[in-house]
C-alpha cells in the first residue's frame, strides 16, 4: 500500500497537521477488507476551498482498459462492456481530505465505500450524468447558468458575486498597476508614432469585466495620463469590454458611463474569443484579463505507474440530499435528476413555466438551484489514455502538447486547462505585432506544484474555480513565437493570483 501525503508544508510550523491519527482508522479498515492492498494507494489532500465537489473520503478506481458504456455498442451485442458498469480495475486510490478528516467518522465512511465497491447496487449516490471527461461535466452547465442568470442569484443572496471571492473583490483593481501598464503602452505608441506607424484607432480589450471597477480604474488613469501627454491618445482610444454574461456587461457599462464615447461592450465567449473579436486580428495593443481562465472548463490527466490516464468524473447528489431537495418542491426523490436536468436546460424563469406544480415562482426555482449546487459532488475514476495524439485538448490541439510535462514529472495528476488553452490560442492572434496580453489569474507556475497541493475544482458561490496549468500555456505560446512569462502579482506579491504576460518574441 502506498500512502501519498501532498500538503507537506502543513506538517510543520506552529500548528502542524497530525496525519497519523487520521490515517490509522482508514488503514485499519482497508487491512480488514478483502482488497488486494498491493494495488491500493491512499492519496491525502488538503482542499482549501470550503465549498468543493469532493467527499471527505472516496474511492477512485484505476481502470485497466479504456471503459465504454453500453451505448457505444451495436444492438447485436458485439463487444459487450467490460465488467458491467465499472470496467476491470488495475488499482484503487483512496482519496482523503485531511482538512475534514478529524471531524468525520472515517471508519463508517470507509465501511460504506467498501460495501459500494463490492456491490455498486448499494450506493447512496444519485447520479446526475454519465461518466465523462471533467470539462464536459454538468458542473460547467451550472457554471454557465450562474453567469446567464446572475441577476436572479444575486437578488436571492443579496450580494454581488465579487463579494464571494476570498478577499471580497478582485485582486486586479489597482490604480498603480493600471498606471504602470498605461505608461508602457504610451512608450510603445510614442516609438511607433515617431516612425509614422501608429494606427489612427488604438484598440484595448478587456475580457471578463466583472462589475466594471477595473475598467473604470483603467480608463480614469488613462484619461488623466493622456491629458498630460504630448499626444492625445485618449481621443483615439477604442476600449472593448467583453464578457459572457449580459447582466455583467450591463453593470460594467454603467460603471464606465463617463467614458461611453470610447467604450464598446460585446458578449464574448472567453473560450472562443475569435468568434466575437476576430475583426481585431493584429490590431489590439493590449488584451487584459482578470480571473477569467480559472472559470473555464478543464480536464485532468494523471501519470500513474508510468501510464497515462484521464480523470473521468460523474456529478451526483448524496441520496439524502436528493430526497431533501426534491421534497422542497413537492417531488419524489427519484425525480431529482430530471428536475436538475430541466433546470440546467431551461434556467429558473422558464422552469417555472414548464413545471408550475413544482416551481410556482422564480424564487422557488432559484432556491432549488442553490440547494442543488450546494449538495452536488463529483465521483472520479482513472481511465487509460492509450494515445495522447488521439486526445483532443481543444478543437485544434492534441494531447501531444502534454507529453513533455508528463514525461518529465513522474507520477503526477494535473489540469489540462482546455478552456484556458483555447482562449489563449485564439487571443494571441488578436495582438498587434507590438501588442501584449496581460492576465491576472490563479496560475500554477511550476508543474511540480501539483505534487504538494490541491488546485481545484472548487466552488465560488454558484460558479466553478480551477487553477491554470501555467507551463502548458507557456509551451503553447512559445511554440507559436510568443514570449510568455508568469510573475508574482506586483500589487500583492504573496497572493495566489499571478500575472501572465505574452507578446511576440523579439
Amino acid at each position: 500500500m502506498l500512502i501519498d501525503i501532498r500538503p507537506v508544508r502543513r506538517m510543520r510550523g506552529a500548528d502542524p497537521l497530525r496525519v497519523a491519527g487520521m490515517l490509522e482508522p482508514v488503514v485499519d479498515a482497508l487491512a480488514a477488507s478483502a482488497l488486494d492492498l498491493s494495488r491500493v494507494s491512499v492519496m491525502c489532500d488538503w482542499i482549501q476551498y470550503r465549498a468543493n465537489f469532493r467527499a471527505v473520503a472516496d474511492f477512485r478506481p484505476v481502470l485497466a482498459v479504456p471503459w465504454r458504456s453500453a451505448a457505444d455498442f451495436d444492438g447485436a451485442g458485439r463487444g459487450a462492456p467490460l465488467d458491467g458498469e465499472r470496467g476491470a480495475e488495475a488499482a484503487l486510490e483512496v482519496a482523503l481530505d485531511l482538512r475534514r478528516c478529524a471531524e468525520a467518522d472515517l471508519p463508517a465512511i470507509v465501511g460504506r465505500l467498501l460495501a459500494e465497491h463490492a456491490d455498486p447496487a448499494v450506493s447512496d449516490r444519485v447520479p446526475l450524468e454519465p461518466w465523462g471527461p471533467a470539462s464536459r461535466s454538468c458542473i460547467w452547465q451550472f457554471n454557465s447558468l450562474y453567469w446567464q442568470a446572475l441577476s436572479l442569484w444575486e437578488q436571492s443572496t443579496g450580494r454581488e458575486y465579487e463579494q464571494a471571492l476570498p478577499s471580497g473583490e478582485s485582486d486586479a483593481r489597482n490604480a498603480e498597476a493600471a498606471r504602470d501598464l498605461i505608461l508602457e503602452l504610451f512608450k510603445t505608441w510614442d516609438d511607433l508614432d515617431a516612425r509614422g506607424a501608429l494606427p489612427a484607432e488604438l484598440y484595448v480589450v478587456e475580457l471578463g469585466v466583472g462589475n466594471g471597477g477595473q475598467a473604470r480604474t483603467w480608463l480614469d488613469q488613462f484619461a488623466a495620463l493622456s491629458a498630460g501627454h504630448s499626444t492625445d491618445y485618449y481621443r483615439r482610444l477604442q476600449y472593448l469590454m467583453g464578457d459572457y454574461s449580459p447582466h455583467v456587461l450591463e453593470r460594467a457599462r454603467r460603471a464606465v458611463a463617463g467614458h461611453a464615447d470610447h467604450v464598446t461592450a460585446l458578449v464574448v465567449d472567453a473560450t472562443h474569443p475569435a468568434f466575437s473579436l476576430g475583426f481585431l486580428r493584429g490590431k489590439a495593443f493590449l488584451v487584459y484579463l482578470s480571473n477569467v481562465y480559472d472559470n473555464l472548463p478543464s480536464d485532468e490527466v494523471a501519470r500513474i505507474g508510468g501510464r497515462t490516464y484521464q480523470v473521468e468524473v460523474r456529478a451526483y447528489l448524496p441520496a439524502a440530499d436528493a430526497c431533501r431537495v426534491a421534497q422542497t418542491v413537492g417531488a419524489p426523490a427519484e425525480q431529482a435528476p430530471d428536475l436538475v436536468s430541466k433546470l440546467l436546460r431551461l434556467g429558473p424563469a422558464l422552469l417555472c413555466e414548464a413545471l408550475p406544480q413544482h416551481f410556482p415562482d422564480v424564487d422557488r426555482a432559484v432556491a432549488f438551484w442553490q440547494e442543488v449546487w450546494s449538495a452536488v459532488h463529483l465521483q472520479e475514476r482513472y481511465v487509460p489514455l492509450e494515445a495522447l495524439d488521439l486526445y483532443a485538448v481543444t478543437a485544434d490541439m492534441t494531447g501531444e502538447l502534454l507529453r513533455p510535462l508528463l514525461d518529465s514529472a513522474g507520477d503526477i495528476r494535473m489540469h489540462v486547462s482546455n478552456g484556458a488553452l483555447s482562449s489563449f490560442a485564439q487571443t494571441l492572434p488578436l495582438l498587434h505585432p507590438y501588442g501584449r496580453l496581460h492576465c491576472h489569474d490563479l496560475f500554477l507556475a511550476d508543474i511540480r506544484g501539483y505534487r504538494s497541493g490541491f488546485f481545484g475544482p472548487g466552488k465560488y458561490d454558484g460558479s466553478v474555480v480551477n487553477w491554470i496549468n501555467g507551463p502548458l500555456l507557456h509551451r503553447l505560446g512559445s511554440r507559436n513565437g510568443y514570449d510568455v512569462r508568469i510573475a508574482p502579482f506586483v500589487a500583492r506579491p504573496s497572493a495566489n493570483v499571478k500575472t501572465l504576460s505574452a507578446q511576440v518574441r523579439e
